[in-house]
């Protein structure tokens, strides 16, 4: 049995020595190395013949080749470049073995280890060969399609390297074992052989999905067929191995690699992750858990809905947690093993071998599930973020009038912009309660194998540093939720601002405000500056609450006579180090768990106010009734607390086809009738009935951002006939001509650019086109004149809507003889009602306005002109004479259409906003840190975080080169000087960890407050046009997100980066000193780094 076992290890000892490799008599040739490696050298001289043909094609009919095969170009993208990839691994593994073989393995000239080395050779000068194809062929000709040869080729090469893996475990069997170089090569010849297996498969049936993809960018296929868009989406279709690699987004990457991405570029979002399928879903499980009573909201059931809605992917996140967590526990697990193994003690034969494989698959792991896990938590706040954005959106347009009062438009956007995206931000935090409980759990595992018993006092500083978290998190939560409300008002006063703006520059009080606006910034600024200082505190508490655990563990195992050897004190201290990142982050944690309380209580308080009464119009089917409206008994009031109703007794029944007007005084509640028919207003009793679908034109001109094409058709379809119809009957033909781009030119913000009757016109043709059954028109002739609404009125009213239901306001009673019936309001009520001739003398309210109308009209006709000093020419008193009868608009169109002429083409008033296109540009970066006192605390931040990793490191490295290295050992160094200098190390480092910390938040307060102060006197003194041009939204955002990301994010990131880089620079300059070897690693993985980061700067 001795004997056996000797033999066997002479065996294994010849492993790394091909001269001393000999075959049985009884082995087949065809099982011999020189069979398999002289098929494989065989296989690569055909390829390389083959190329060399195609080469020469290429060449010959270059000419002749057309560029534009851009279609098929991103159809097989997905597998191209991965592939053009993995040739260039497979390429430097073979020259890698090549050079190994040569230098180190080849000591013979027999015919076997020639043909061998030859069949490295040809298989490096193969693939190099098939890098330089592939790649001229993407970059020359774009072409990234798979040649029918090269798939052919790939099974081929897959079916020789199987085989040849094959033939080497049935040699093995045999007991003939082979040099460890056939045994790699072969390995990796075959997972290449199957990766290109799975191309080869994939590319050809890359084609057959062509029409199922390119679609997914045209608007015209996502009108016609959204469902089948959702369903076909990539990430929706792509396969286990696109999933586990991302490769699904390589199509995107390789146009983005091209040219500057647009949103045109984007493929649409599958219904799981599109605000189309998760609102609705939404939207009923939070009816659900209210009860079907959305005002009885709450923080715990908005989070149940929320939950409800995303669970598979809150759930699919914890299990790719989990599995990051475990194996980032392999390393610490095994390490004091491999310490043994190094100091000689083998406890099994190929342990060594074992032990990598072991490190290297622990390592795979974390970083895939790593990287699942992040995606699939961000994928889940991108839902949490449009989820909420929708519903604050929904509610926002269904508030009553009193809830309207207290909310203003900045404080929604607050909440859409602000609060969402902090809700969307948690899930980064989301699952760190409980990964820190079995990251500890896990932690103390270790270290009971380690240090034993002394792991409960490990244990117990645990505990104690998460228990000091609990007033600092309620502090948090105080200054968060202060902070939110100074920036509400803000966000209050910058709005209305905005708003009015105009006024404030024709009576220069920009500045009086912009003062206001920086007071109140002020008081914001002093709870960010408390926010900040806290979390700063927190950080430095628990960021060295690693150094405080260690050396309670190590001095408990000091005072207990648990010795420590250099194996038990790596694998502490990595356990240790580990356990950083759950104690570290658990400021972040409880500071984010207590801002996003404050904006879920933020936003569950905005969903509980009153919404306008859903029961106030019985709607009807179309067509179910002759009565078009009907309100019997009705009474209704804008504010439910007036003990006198707006509206009283209320009795009207209006048939399809008639036409109404109301009229009356100023006051009278003309307008709130047409809103209590809207269903704006609240009932107080009586029933309000509607038969049909029903358009509104309002008092005020309501225009939204875009061209007037789009505004009038409204999400409508494009009926050529008819839009050209409702142009000239509202009179808006002669104004697209004046206008530089016709029905084309783009509104400025509350349409800025067109006059008031313009925007009158384009409201009504708005209207038209929406060919309703309904017609409610607040007063649509007041900001016209005189000839103009008489054309409206009688194209419109009498033309256009002569077989509809038309409702319509007026004080110009020349429009009330064509009416069917006349409404007639006096104090909230209807004081007559009836045709124009059987009202006129049948009442005094009626005569009233009738008699005030011709005292109007009497004391105009009763005026005379003066004569003007230039009667040629249309002078300043003509200018207003003409605009008392509307006809200034004409005057100023024909200025217009003079400057026009003169000036030439111009470009929109209102254009697309500017996106800077490449990486972001160092002098960004270097004006950012340079800001805050030019610039000076940089080099002292920068100079505590080196002194700050030179302790840490310090202490690590101290403690296990003053170990023994094994506990037979004779220590160096006492054991209560170890623990000292220890201490020593770890308080200088958190010290400096503090200092650093607190100049990080002071130099980002004071550059956030620069800046701040810097955006609001830039847009306060800039010109009216800015305003006329640049849309309000845009402001706010800068005022709101942006601000609040200078605020509190940007800092850290930036300071993380400079940080990130000093720690990994530290780490290797650490392990160079132990195996140089490191930079042969290090290099390539950099530059690899640096390129991917390159590409996707351009994205």
């Amino acid at each position: 049995m001795h004997e056996s076992q000797v033999i066997h290890h002479n065996h294994q000892m010849e492993l790394l020595d091909s001269s001393k490799l000999e075959m049985s008599p009884e082995t087949s040739f065809f099982l011999q190395p020189i069979f398999t490696h002289g098929l494989s050298c065989s296989l690569h001289l055909a390829l390389l013949l083959v190329l060399l043909i195609t080469w020469a094609c290429h060449k010959t009919k270059v000419r002749n080749r057309e560029t534009g095969r851009i279609g098929v170009s991103n159809t097989a993208v997905l597998y191209y470049r991965q592939t053009l990839f993995c040739c260039l691994i497979v390429f430097a593994f073979n020259l890698v073995l090549s050079v190994l073989n040569f230098f180190f393995w080849y000591k013979n000239d027999n015919f076997d280890e020639i043909v061998i080395a030859v069949d490295f050779v040809i298989k490096t000068v193969a693939w190099g060969a098939l890098c330089v194809y592939l790649y001229s062929r993407l970059s020359s000709s774009g072409e990234q399609d798979f040649p029918r040869f090269l798939r052919i080729w790939c099974w081929a090469y897959s079916f020789v390297c199987c085989s040849c893996l094959v033939i080497d475990f049935v040699l093995y069997r045999k007991h003939v074992f082979l040099p460890i170089i056939y045994l790699i090569s072969d390995i990796g010849s075959t997972l290449s052989g199957l990766f290109f297996c799975y191309v080869g498969f994939s590319a050809s049936n890359e084609a057959k999905r062509v029409l199922l993809e390119e679609p997914l960018l045209s608007s015209d296929y996502r009108e016609s067929n959204s469902y089948e868009c959702y369903k076909n989406t990539p990430y929706s279709k792509a396969g286990f191995f696109s999933i586990v690699t991302f490769s699904w987004m390589s199509t995107l990457i390789a146009v983005g690699y091209k040219k500057t991405l647009g949103l045109e570029d984007l493929p649409l979002l599958s219904s799981h992750d599109s605000v189309y399928g998760t609102f609705p879903t939404f939207r009923k499980n939070l009816e659900s858990v209210c009860s079907d009573d959305l005002s009885r909201v709450t923080t715990i059931k908005l989070v149940k809905a929320l939950i409800y809605s995303t669970w598979k992917g809150i759930l699919s996140s914890a299990i790719f947690a989990f599995f990051y967590t475990c194996a980032s526990y392999v390393g610490p697990f095994l390490i004091d093993v491999f310490v043994e193994y190094l100091n000689g003690q083998e406890s099994f034969k190929n342990e060594g071998y074992i032990l990598t494989v072991a490190f290297l698959s622990g390592k795979l792991v974390e970083c895939l599930a790593q990287r699942h896990w992040m995606f699939r938590f961000q994928q889940v706040g991108v839902r949490f973020q449009s989820m909420l954005v929708a519903m604050i959106y929904a509610k926002g347009l269904t508030l009553s009038c009193q809830s309207k009062e207290g909310r203003t438009s900045g404080e929604i956007i607050n909440l859409m912009t602000v609060d969402a995206a902090r809700i969307g931000e948690f899930c980064w935090y989301m699952h760190d309660p409980w990964m820190a409980v079995l990251q500890v759990t896990l932690a103390l595992v270790v270290l009971y194998r380690s240090v034993g018993i002394a792991s409960l006092s490990a244990f117990a500083a645990t505990v104690l540093m998460m228990l000091a978290n609990l007033p600092l998190g309620s502090l948090q939560e105080k200054f968060q939720r202060k902070l939110m409300e100074s920036k509400d008002t803000r966000m209050k006063a910058t709005t209305e601002i905005l708003k009015n703006m105009r006024i404030l520059k024709l009576q220069a009080w920009e500045m009086k405000f912009l003062s206001r606006v920086i007071e109140i910034r002020n008081t914001e600024t002093g709870w960010l500056k408390k926010f900040l200082f806290s979390s700063g505190m927190t950080r430095f508490l628990f960021s060295s609450a690693p150094t405080f655990i260690a050396m309670v563990t190590f001095g408990t195992c000091i005072l207990i006579g648990i010795p420590l050897d250099s194996g038990k004190i790596l694998a502490a201290l990595a356990t240790f180090r580990i356990l950083q990142q759950p104690i570290s982050n658990l400021p972040d944690t409880i500071s984010m768990i207590a801002q996003t309380k404050v904006s879920l209580d933020r936003i569950a308080s905005f969903l509980c106010l009153q919404e306008i009464q859903s029961d106030v119009v019985e709607r009807l089917p179309r067509g179910s009734s002759d009565t078009a409206i009907e309100i019997v008994d009705g009474n209704f009031s804008w504010d439910l607390s007036s003990p006198v109703p707006t509206l009283q007794n209320i009795n009207i029944n209006i048939i399809h086809g008639f036409r109404v007007a109301v009229c009356g005084t100023v006051g009278s509640g003309k307008s709130s009738l047409l809103s209590c028919i809207l269903g704006e207003v609240s009932k107080l009793s009586g029933t309000l009935k509607m038969c049909g679908t029903k358009a509104y034109v309002a008092q005020s001109p309501w225009i939204q951002g875009g061209k007037i094409e789009e505004n009038v058709l409204f999400g409508k379809e494009m009926d050529r006939e008819k839009y050209e119809k409702i142009l000239e009957a509202c009179s808006l033909k002669r104004d697209l001509e004046i206008l530089p781009f016709g029905d084309q030119t783009v509104i400025g913000e509350r349409g800025i650019n067109l006059s008031g009757g313009q925007k009158q016109r384009v409201q009504i043709a708005r209207a038209l086109y929406q060919d309703a059954d309904i017609y409610i028109l607040d007063d649509p002739f007041s900001a016209v004149d005189a000839h103009t609404g008489s054309h409206l009125f009688k194209e419109c009213l009498l033309g256009l809507l002569s077989s509809k239901t038309v409702l319509y306001v007026t004080h110009q009673l020349e429009f009330l003889p064509d009416a069917d019936l006349i409404l007639v309001m006096k104090d909230g009520k209807i004081t007559q009602s009836g045709k124009y001739n059987d009202i006129l003398n049948s009442g005094t309210d009626f005569m009233e306005l009738v008699g005030a109308h011709r005292e109007a009209l009497s004391a105009i006709n009763s005026l005379e002109r003066k004569p003007t000093f230039r009667e040629t020419s249309t002078t300043a008193k003509e200018t207003d004479s003409l605009s008392a009868f509307g006809l200034e608009e004409e005057v100023e169109n024909k200025d217009v259409q003079k400057e026009d002429d003169n000036r030439g083409p111009k470009g929109q008033l209102v254009q697309e906003e500017e996106r800077e296109k490449g990486k972001v540009g160092f002098e960004v970066y270097w004006k950012y840190i340079t800001t805050a006192y030019g610039g000076a605390l940089v080099p002292f931040i920068l100079l505590l975080h080196v002194l700050f990793q030179v302790f840490q490191i310090g202490s690590n490295y101290w403690m296990a080169l003053a170990a023994p290295v094994s506990a037979t050992t004779e220590p160096p160094v006492g054991s209560f000087t170890l623990l000292l200098v220890y201490v020593a190390l770890a308080i200088a480092s958190s010290f400096c960890n503090m200092a650093r910390t607190m100049l990080v938040f002071v130099a980002g307060y004071k550059t956030a407050t620069t800046l701040f102060n810097k955006l609001h006197v830039c847009f306060f003194r800039a010109p009216m046009s800015f305003f006329d041009s640049t849309p309000s939204g845009r402001i706010l955002n800068r005022a709101s997100t942006d601000q609040s990301a200078v605020d509190m994010s940007i800092p850290i990131t930036v300071a993380g980066v400079a940080f990130c880089l000093i720690q990994l620079l530290a780490n290797i300059a650490v392990m160079s000193q132990i195996a140089w070897q490191v930079f042969l690693v290090f290099i390539p993985v950099v530059a690899a780094c640096i390129w991917y980061q390159a590409l996707l700067a351009w994205l």
